[in-house]
C-alpha cells in the first residue's frame, strides 16, 4: 500500500495508461488517489486512463457482483471503471475473509453457476459502471460455457491469464483469437518470487539463456524481449514492477522489434511451467488449470 501511491504516479507520468488492479489486491484506494492527483495536475484526463478492476471470489453470488463493483468505484473515487472482470472462476463463501478456509485450511467453497455471475457482470455495463466486461483465469471449456450461455448479452471482451515463454497459451491465445476475445498476460515477466504464491524451485524466467542472447543482439534487457515477445503476438501485456528504474525501463518495449527468428526462438521455450498454480484451489470442482488449455 505505501507504495503503490507513488509508483503508480510514476507509471502514469512515464507513460504508463493501462493500469490494472483488483479488490483483493487491497490497494485500489492508493491507486485511485495516484490516479486523481495526476489528473489534477492535468498529466492526463480520466479518458486517457485505462482502468482495470476484478471482481473478488468471495463476490460471484448475482446479488453481490454490481455492490462489489461499486465498492471498488468509491474506494478508487471514480464514476465507472473501463474494464471489470472475473478475477477467477472459483466461488468461495461470501464474507469478510478474502480466502476463507475451514479448521484444516481447506477453501471454503460457494456453489454459483458462472453463467449466472456474468448475466450480473452484463447488468454493470448497461448501468454504466463499467466499459468492458471480460474474465480471467478461465480455460477454454469455461469460456465456452459463457459464450454459449443462452440469451448472452455481450461476451467476455477478454480472459486474462498467466502468460510468459515458459507458459505460452498458444492454444488458449489461438481459442481467444477464434472468439474475438483479447488475451491479457500477467505474470509476463515471471512472477516475483513470493513464497506464499510461487513455487521457489521453479526457474527464473528472466536468467533464462535463449533471453539473454536476444537481448543482448538487441541491446535490451530480458524483460524488455519478453513484453515485446507478447505485444508482437498480439497479447495485450501488464508489466507489474514496484522499481522506478524498471518502470522507467519497461514503457521503452516500443523502441525495437524482434525478427521472426527471434520470436520463433522465444516460442520454443514453453515448457508448461506455471508460476501462479493457485494449488489451494485444486479441489474445487471449478479448479481451471486442470485442463490442458
Amino acid at each position: 500500500k505505501s507504495e503503490a501511491l507513488e509508483v503508480t504516479k510514476l507509471a502514469i507520468e512515464v507513460g504508463f495508461r493501462h493500469i490494472d488492479c483488483a479488490h483483493v489486491y487491497r490497494n485500489e484506494e492508493q491507486v485511485g488517489q495516484a490516479i486523481q492527483s495526476k489528473i489534477a495536475d492535468g498529466t492526463v484526463k480520466r479518458e486517457d486512463i485505462f482502468y482495470t478492476s476484478k471482481l473478488w471470489c468471495t463476490f460471484l453470488r448475482p446479488e453481490l457482483v454490481r455492490p462489489a463493483l461499486e465498492k471498488s468505484l468509491k474506494t478508487l473515487q471514480l464514476d465507472y471503471v473501463d474494464l471489470f472482470i472475473i478475477h477467477f472462476p472459483l466461488a468461495l463463501k461470501p464474507g469478510e475473509k478474502l480466502v476463507p478456509k475451514d479448521e484444516n485450511g481447506k477453501l471454503i467453497s460457494d456453489s454459483v453457476d458462472l453463467c449466472h455471475t456474468w448475466e450480473a457482470v452484463e447488468k454493470c455495463k448497461d448501468a454504466g459502471l463499467t466499459k468492458s466486461i471480460g474474465v480471467s483465469n478461465f480455460n477454454h471449456k469455461q469460456l465456452e460455457k459463457i459464450l454459449n450461455k443462452p440469451g448472452l448479452k455481450y461476451k467476455p471482451v477478454c480472459n486474462q491469464v498467466e502468460c510468459h515463454p515458459y507458459l505460452n497459451q498458444s492454444k488458449l491465445l489461438d481459442f481467444c483469437k477464434s472468439h474475438d476475445i483479447v488475451l491479457v498476460a500477467y505474470g509476463a515477466l515471471g512472477s516475483q518470487r513470493i513464497k506464499e504464491w510461487v513455487n521457489l524451485n521453479l526457474p527464473v524466467l528472466l536468467e533464462d539463456s535463449v533471453l539473454c542472447a536476444i537481448a543482448k543482439k538487441h541491446k535490451q534487457t530480458p524483460a524488455l524481449v519478453v513484453l515485446r515477445y507478447q505485444i508482437q503476438r498480439g497479447v495485450v501485456v501488464l508489466a507489474k514492477s514496484y522499481n522506478k528504474k524498471r518502470i522507467k525501463e519497461n514503457i521503452q518495449v516500443f523502441d525495437f522489434e524482434l525478427t521472426p527468428e527471434d520470436m520463433k526462438a522465444i516460442d520454443g521455450l514453453n515448457r508448461n511451467i506455471r508460476y501462479y498454480e493457485f494449488l489451494i484451489g485444486v479441489g474445487h470442482p471449478e479448479y481451471p488449470f486442470s485442463e490442458e488449455y
